[in-house]
């Protein structure tokens, strides 16, 4: 397992590194793929029937809202979301299993936000001035945190950190995880050339690494919790060692948005 883990990691970062170097149409087409292959996971694990045709429109619906950062106008993404809302609705008068319309509609919904209108964030850290800059920062750091916590929970992990959602997850992971992100923050702001006073000080690149990594972990146990209730292990096998792509991606989807945010509202 893991060497699986460590070959896919080899294999898969630099990809990740050109894509975010090249920006569009590469780093979309990889957002928009994730965004595709983990809302395609999630409705396997609502063990959603393969003819159930509220899979294929959430399907495109997660795909329209991960693009939405590219829509040349502010009155595009109400116009899919209205759309969307009203198809899928009138879509539940030809459902055969009338028990479970509206339950499939709810997962449908569910899956589009989680994975879709989350990871759309990307697109639009990738957009903003020295978005490239920020993108390397925030999913670098992210591995550093996944990277830490995996190893030192594995080396010295003891006390459960929430045993009803996760029981390979300890405190001890989650600290390592911290401090490696608040590590990996500092030296990779430091070769971006990110610490100056038009930026960052080194107390905001600490403060930001330890966000990242809080973030990170937070969307890890909500992926764990979402497994917990399907009854199932990982959300997939796309990626060996790691599981599904819900599994790699599940700490990033709350990064980016919280790294957007950041940059906006404190940058």
């Amino acid at each position: 397992m893991l060497k699986h883990r460590v070959i896919t990691a080899a294999v898969g970062v630099p990809l990740v590194i050109l894509a975010i170097w090249f920006g569009n149409p590469w780093f979309t087409i990889l957002i928009a793929a994730a965004a595709l292959a983990g809302t395609y996971e999630f409705y396997h694990m609502a063990n959603f029937d393969r003819r159930e045709p509220l899979l294929y429109l959430g399907l495109l619906w997660a795909l329209a809202l991960v693009l939405s950062p590219h829509y040349g106008s502010p009155d595009v993404l109400p116009i899919v979301i209205t759309a969307a809302m009203l198809i899928s609705l009138i879509c539940l008068l030809r459902c055969p299993s009338k028990e479970r319309a509206f339950r499939n509609w709810a997962w449908t919904m569910a899956g589009v936000l989680y994975v879709g209108w989350m990871l759309s964030y990307w697109l639009n850290l990738r957009g903003l001035e020295d978005g490239r800059n920020w993108v390397y920062l925030a999913m670098l750091t992210t591995f550093a945190n996944d990277t830490g916590a995996f190893f030192i929970g594995r080396a010295r992990g003891k006390h459960k950190l929430a045993p009803a959602i996760s029981e390979a997850k300890t405190w001890e992971g989650a600290v390592g995880g911290l401090i490696c992100a608040i590590l990996g923050a500092i030296v990779i702001a430091t070769v971006l050339n990110l610490i100056s006073p038009f930026t960052f000080r080194y107390w905001q690149i600490i403060l930001l690494g330890f966000l990242v990594g809080l973030f990170a972990q937070l969307g890890d146990l909500v992926e764990s919790l979402l497994k917990r209730n399907m009854g199932v292990k990982e959300s997939g096998n796309l990626l060996p060692g790691h599981g599904g792509i819900l599994d790699r991606f599940d700490s990033l989807i709350f990064v980016g948005v919280m790294v957007y945010y950041y940059v906006i509202w404190v940058v």
